[in-house]
Parts: C-alpha cells; sequence; structure tokens
C-alpha cells in the first residue's frame, strides 16, 4: 500500500502526494482522477525520456489516448520558446480541457509543463511524476510554474496546482551523483527553515543517505514534503510564509545566472544558505557555532561552500533583479537559529557584498 499525503487548499482537499517504489499503481490513480478515455500527454526531456517514457506509457495506455512530447535537457530550454512548441504540439493533436500533461521529469520538466497546463485553453489538468531528487522534495510540490526569461530564473509563471504528483522513489537509483546531492540541498533547506530534528536526522543518516538506502530516502523526501506541505496550505499564493522557501535562493538564482547555468540548482541553494547563514551570524541571531556546522554540512555531500572568481558587485545587482524584491529591498531570507526562519528586509548593500565575499574563492585565495 502506497503511502499518501493530502496538500490541501482553503482547507479543502487538493491533490495528493503518493510515495510509490513503481509506477504499477499510475493507471489506477488517473483513472480515479477522472481521466478514463480522456488524451494524455508524456511532457518530458530528452534525458529522462530514455530511461522512463516507454515505462510510464506502458503503465497507463490503458487509461487513455496517450502522447508523448520530448523537449531537449537542460535549463537553458526553460523557456517561452518551448511551451509555445508544446501548445503547437497540443492543438495539433486536439487536446481539451478535460486532457491532461504529466510532467515526467526533474524540475525543469515540472515547471515548465504546470506553465503550459496553466495557460493552455486557460487551464488543463496536470500531474507531476518528479524523477529527480530536488523535484521530489521541492519544486513538484506547492503548484509554482514558470519558465525562465532572458537568463532570468522563473520570471514568467503561475501559481497552478497539479491534480496529483506521484513519487516513484526507484528512479533515484539511476541519479547521476552530483544531481543527487543537488537534491539534498533542498533537503536540508527545509531542515533548516522548519526542523531542527531533520536536520538532526539529517547529520546522523549522512552516509545512509549518501548510499542511497531505500528506507532512508523515503523518509527523507517524505519530511521533506511534510515541511513544504505545511506551508504551502498556510500561504499558497507567497504573501507570507511560503517566501521562508526561499531560503539560500535569492543569492543562488544570482549565481545560477552569473556562471552560466554551469553550476546545478541544488548547488547555487548551498552556496547561497551558507551566505545566508553568514549574514545570519553577522546579525547575531545565529551563534559563530552554528554558522560553521551549518556550512560545513553541505561538505560531505560534494556542495560547494566557496565558488571561483564571483564579481561581488556583479552578484549584488543580479539579486535587485530577482522577483523577491519588496519595495526596493531584498526580501532576504536569514535564520533565527537551526529550525526557524525569517523574512527581512533590512540586509544592506554591505552585508550581502560581504556574504558574497565569504563564498568567494579568488586567485588570490589561492596563493595565500
Amino acid at each position: 500500500m502506497a503511502e499518501r499525503m493530502t496538500v490541501s487548499y482553503q482547507k479543502k482537499p487538493c491533490y495528493d502526494i503518493i510515495f510509490e517504489t513503481n509506477f504499477d499503481a499510475l493507471a489506477g490513480e488517473l483513472e480515479g482522477l477522472g481521466f478514463s478515455g480522456r488524451k494524455l500527454c508524456i511532457v518530458t526531456d530528452s534525458n529522462v525520456a530514455a530511461l522512463y517514457k516507454d515505462t510510464v506509457y506502458e503503465a497507463i495506455k490503458g487509461v487513455g489516448s496517450v502522447e508523448s512530447y520530448v523537449f531537449p535537457a537542460g535549463e537553458e530550454h526553460k523557456t517561452l520558446d518551448t511551451v509555445r512548441a508544446l501548445y503547437a504540439f497540443l492543438i495539433e493533436k486536439k487536446f481539451g480541457r478535460k486532457d491532461c500533461l504529466i510532467a515526467l521529469g526533474g524540475g525543469v520538466t515540472g515547471d515548465l509543463t504546470g506553465y503550459a497546463a496553466a495557460t493552455y485553453l486557460r487551464g488543463i489538468a496536470f500531474i507531476q511524476i518528479p524523477t529527480t531528487l530536488l523535484s521530489q522534495v521541492d519544486s513538484s510540490i506547492g503548484g509554482k510554474t514558470g519558465v525562465d526569461f532572458d537568463g532570468y530564473k522563473n520570471m514568467v509563471g503561475a501559481f497552478y496546482m497539479p491534480r496529483l504528483v506521484y513519487m516513484n522513489l526507484s528512479v533515484l537509483s539511476t541519479l547521476e551523483p552530483r544531481q543527487f546531492y543537488s537534491g539534498f540541498a533542498e533537503a536540508m533547506k527545509s531542515a533548516l527553515i522548519a526542523d531542527s530534528k531533520y536536520y538532526e536526522w539529517l547529520i546522523a543518516n549522512l552516509y545512509e543517505i549518501s548510499d542511497r538506502e531505500p528506507d532512508v530516502l523515503l523518509e527523507l523526501v517524505r519530511r521533506s514534503c511534510e515541511i513544504k506541505r505545511k506551508i504551502v496550505e498556510k500561504d499558497p499564493t507567497e504573501m507570507g510564509d511560503r517566501a521562508l522557501l526561499n531560503l539560500g535562493h535569492t543569492l543562488g538564482h544570482a549565481i545560477e545566472k552569473a556562471k552560466d547555468f554551469q553550476l546545478t540548482h541544488g548547488e547555487c541553494v548551498a552556496l547561497g544558505c551558507v551566505a545566508a547563514a553568514f549574514i545570519s551570524w553577522k546579525k547575531e541571531l545565529l551563534s559563530m557555532e552554528e554558522y560553521y556546522e551549518i556550512r560545513d554540512m553541505f561538505v560531505p555531500f560534494n556542495l560547494p561552500i566557496s565558488v571561483d572568481d564571483l564579481e561581488p558587485e556583479r552578484i549584488l545587482a543580479l539579486t535587485k533583479s530577482d522577483k523577491k524584491m519588496e519595495n526596493d529591498r531584498i526580501r532576504f531570507i536569514l535564520l533565527e537559529k537551526i529550525g526557524k526562519a525569517v523574512v527581512d528586509i533590512s540586509v544592506t548593500d554591505d552585508q550581502i557584498l560581504e556574504a558574497i565575499g565569504e563564498i568567494n574563492f579568488t586567485e588570490e585565495d589561492a596563493h595565500e
């Protein structure tokens, strides 16, 4: 029997998150949602298509008429051009408002498919089948959809809830190590903002997580989802507490763009979390010991705590292009303590530059 978690909206059930180890229950879930005899479109990228598209097709082909749309893998394809091509495909195949898109893949696929679903025919159903650790612990939950615009992360998007999130945890075994550890950064972020006991559990299970022990991964994904579920239920459209989920993201997104997306999202979030913890220490919210423990916890998971040759002034300027600005001030997420985050709009440019300096590894550092 699959584990199930329900996400509610305005205190009414909205969609379920299902934790499985295969795709066997997927057809029954689609039928239960009313998609029998409907058109279904598996949307996936070229990497995931080679691994799971045919398996998912076989699992659901008895439900309705199944099509597939495959786009090139990579953050650089998370654009309006890709969405436009998907619209054209759906029009050609005569998809209607009672049909369904199936986002099979990581965060890029989920965000892009969700945005297409939100805007095609003013709204068509979609479900999430996240295949990366990052998308399972974070991006597939909560209804944030969107695409990048001129290299700026998620500048065009909508809040649009999926009908179902179907987690097949066995797919994590095929993730390359760098992508697996990228997802861990989001799990660590969840613990830092909301659950000190979960943070302690991550430390205690460091080796088991690295070894991808199935029971441990289930616990990691479930606890991360539970944190995000509670937050998005209270604040589905990010008017308040949901902003706390952006710990590490303001600087992280700026570093992603400055580095031309050569670093993974999780690697940039890790750097952003280190910088945020540093500012928290300097503002006397965290102790020095807490700051260094947070920083060093990323190291065993091959996540960076510094990066080569950032241009601090450029990073600062990029943070001010972030969509999370408030009255020309950056809404920075800081830590009052491990397990409790706060929104702070008093962080100064000098404090941000000092934090960038803390994670910036230059040639001068190499020769010291």
